[in-house]
């Protein structure tokens, strides 16, 4: 199967003639209607956009063959996709997430980190994450400074890790000794 791009998920029904909430993850939120069918990751169930209008943060749409509230309530939550090639190129230093999920990932010095899994936004910015061989994963910030060479061509991206990453804790030297506070002995 080609790879797909995840570029909307449904919301909850509007109305009463099946159209529903549309939150688009795509440029152009409207783009959503140029791409034909939108599929289901698994492929099992496509929609085609029949309408659409721009409400606060979304979309109204409504889709081709939903016509109640009741078959609108039942789409909460389903995720759409494209094939990948129906993107549009992107420009330099840009990229599709779905260009970097599966990257190996390694440092500037040249040694292995693991494979990129996700990227993420909490909405402070993009976070890379990284699957090393074993243990837990490595969250990093997506920027130049931490990430600064991205190669998709030859399947990689080159980290520089931080110095010091924000909550680790120095390791404690015992020789350092604390004031007395009353009441210790």
């Amino acid at each position: 199967m080609p790879a797909q791009v995840c570029v909307a998920r449904i919301g909850a029904a509007h109305g009463v003639r099946g159209a529903v909430k549309l939150w688009t993850f795509t440029e152009d939120p409207f783009a959503v209607k140029d791409y034909g069918s939108l599929s289901t990751k698994d492929g099992a169930r496509h929609f085609e956009v029949a309408s659409a209008r721009q409400a606060k943060d979304h979309l109204v749409v409504t889709f081709k063959g939903i016509a109640s509230r009741d078959e609108a309530e039942r789409l909460n939550g389903i995720e759409l996709y494209i094939p990948r090639e129906k993107l549009p190129a992107t420009d330099d230093d840009e990229y599709y997430h779905a260009d970097l999920i599966g990257l190996d990932a390694m440092t500037t010095a040249g040694e292995p980190l693991g494979h990129v899994i996700a990227i993420h936004n909490f909405g402070a910015g993009d976070i890379i994450e990284i699957a090393p061989p074993s243990g837990a994963t490595i969250l990093l910030p997506f920027s130049n400074a931490v990430v600064p060479i991205v190669d998709i061509s030859a399947g990689r991206v080159m980290i520089e890790l931080p110095r010091e990453i924000e909550g680790d804790a120095p390791e404690r030297d015992s020789s350092v000794r604390r004031p007395r506070e009353s009441g210790d002995p």
